[in-house]
């Protein structure tokens, strides 16, 4: 097994009531470098006595940290924000490391966004009106109790700190489940928390696979709110296993987001970040867009500048320098964007460039060649499905109406990007999409932009003062006045 200076030395613990302590029962998995397909640690594996244990700590917490006051909570994630940023290199390595990010990406991306919900978090939190009089009424807003918090893979920091974050500022308690399959991240932020000063108990963490501890977190009595990210499969096991404790439930399931390019979009100077955006991270992202909606008679101008930006990507070791694209993170998922890729073709897309196969050079790692199709038809299932890896579908559209209702054929409705010129259009355009988040012209990102699905992609939101509010309860005291 290769070592790494940069893997916590406790993955056989779980870090519950304030402590690093043995499971209940010792059972470890190996966490592969996708790079290598090299085992470089094994992790300990939780079952339910855990998620008991973790649930009983953080319920004994709750009432002392929903009465912490506002500074005092404020100060603590600021501690935490702070942190984040002091051990970013080994943060970056770490993630590098258990999901092959090219070292470049995790630490201008992945660290550092994952460091800004935290901030967002305590600033939100310092300014938040948790009460409100309105007609003598006092609407008051409260913690909601005790959060499970199950995280992906593909973001893994960033994910925590989007629900660890606004969990503990709004005064809730929680145990966080991170995927088996990136787990070693989520040991490194435990330690940073613990060393924010949070007290004992309201911050656990519970390794393990989503059968055994996912669906104890969902059907604990003790436990009441489940925020998920991860896929529709898993999201609908959650919420079945939720359903007779009636508890709160949001979810963040996947998408396939649309990118509609206006007649009069500048396409020389769209299509190259549409191309990047799609492929970022490998394609593993929920929200990439990755269904390029183009007008019919610009789609040979398209199809050469997607090529030409698609085939100038360097894909290769994640931690050279020079890496744009590491390897897809795991096994299961490189051969599900191997045979979405052969799907594609198999159905009658029009191969511009990529395709099937590892990255030339590379015998061993999960590499993937960036693929673009042209010609794709909507119905087509590289179009439907969620691939999550780096796979370009271009659609081409003839009129406006068929363009929109392009973007809106699909199960999700999670983001949607419109580019155009003319901003009245492109605003119009949105307005029409069905989808949680709508990008206009590639603009900076907005970590207090409420962040969330339509249709089959969730429920709920994250980021921001609404996806702080998710774990909040409202309570109406009626003649307070």
């Amino acid at each position: 097994m290769t070592k790494s200076s940069y893997i916590p030395q406790n993955t056989d613990q779980f870090y519950i009531n304030g402590r690093w302590q043995l499971p209940a029962q010792a059972t470890m998995v190996a966490v592969i470098n996708p790079a290598t397909e090299e085992v470089v640690a094994e992790v300990a594996q939780g079952s339910s006595r855990d998620v008991d244990h973790a649930v009983a700590a953080a319920r004994a917490a709750m009432p002392g940290w929903a009465a912490t006051s506002v500074a005092d909570r404020a100060r603590i994630l600021g501690k935490l924000h702070e942190l984040i940023l002091e051990h970013q290199e080994a943060l970056a390595q770490v993630l590098s490391l258990e999901m092959g990010a090219a070292i470049s990406f995790a630490r201008s991306m992945q660290v550092p966004l994952a460091a800004e919900h935290v901030r967002v978090a305590r600033d939100v939190l310092a300014t938040y009106a948790f009460q409100k009089i309105e007609n003598g009424t006092a609407i008051v807003r409260e913690p909601i109790g005790v959060c499970g918090l199950i995280t992906p893979w593909n973001w893994p920091l960033y994910q925590i700190t989007a629900k660890v974050a606004p969990a503990i500022a709004a005064g809730c308690t929680v145990v966080l489940k991170p995927s088996e399959l990136s787990p070693l991240s989520a040991l490194l932020f435990a330690q940073l928390v613990h060393d924010a000063g949070l007290p004992a108990g309201v911050f656990n963490l519970v390794n393990g696979g989503g059968a055994e501890v996912g669906a104890a977190m969902a059907a604990h009595p003790d436990i009441d709110m489940i925020s998920i990210t991860g896929s529709n499969r898993a999201g609908a096991l959650v919420a079945q296993a939720a359903a007779p404790t009636v508890k709160r439930v949001t979810q963040e399931l996947g998408g396939k987001s649309p990118n509609v390019f206006l007649p009069d979009a500048d396409f020389a100077k769209a299509v190259p970040p549409g191309v990047m955006s799609a492929l970022r991270n490998v394609g593993q992202s929920c929200s990439a867009p990755t269904r390029m909606i183009v007008p019919r008679n610009r789609l040979a101008e398209v199809e050469a500048l997607a090529a030409a930006t698609a085939n100038a990507i360097i894909v290769g070791d994640p931690r050279s320098e020079d890496t744009v694209l590491g390897p897809i993170a795991n096994e299961a998922q490189f051969k599900r964007v191997q045979a979405m890729i052969e799907a594609g073709l198999a159905q009658g897309a029009k191969l511009i460039c990529g395709g099937p196969g590892r990255v030339d050079g590379f015998a061993k790692g999960f590499y993937t060649r960036p693929t673009v199709f042209s010609q794709v038809d909507n119905g087509m299932r590289i179009a439907q499905e969620e691939i999550f890896g780096p796979v370009l579908c271009i659609i081409p559209y003839d009129t406006l109406e068929e363009a929109v209702a392009i973007a809106n054929d699909t199960v999700y409705g999670l983001g949607a990007h419109v580019q155009g010129q003319d901003l009245d259009q492109a605003r119009a355009v949105a307005a029409r999409i069905r989808a949680g988040q709508v990008l206009l012209n590639y603009p900076t990102w907005n970590p207090m932009a409420p962040f969330g699905g339509y249709k089959r992609s969730g429920n709920g939101r994250e980021y921001g003062v609404q996806g702080f509010e998710e774990y909040l309860e409202i309570k109406a005291i009626v003649g307070f006045e």
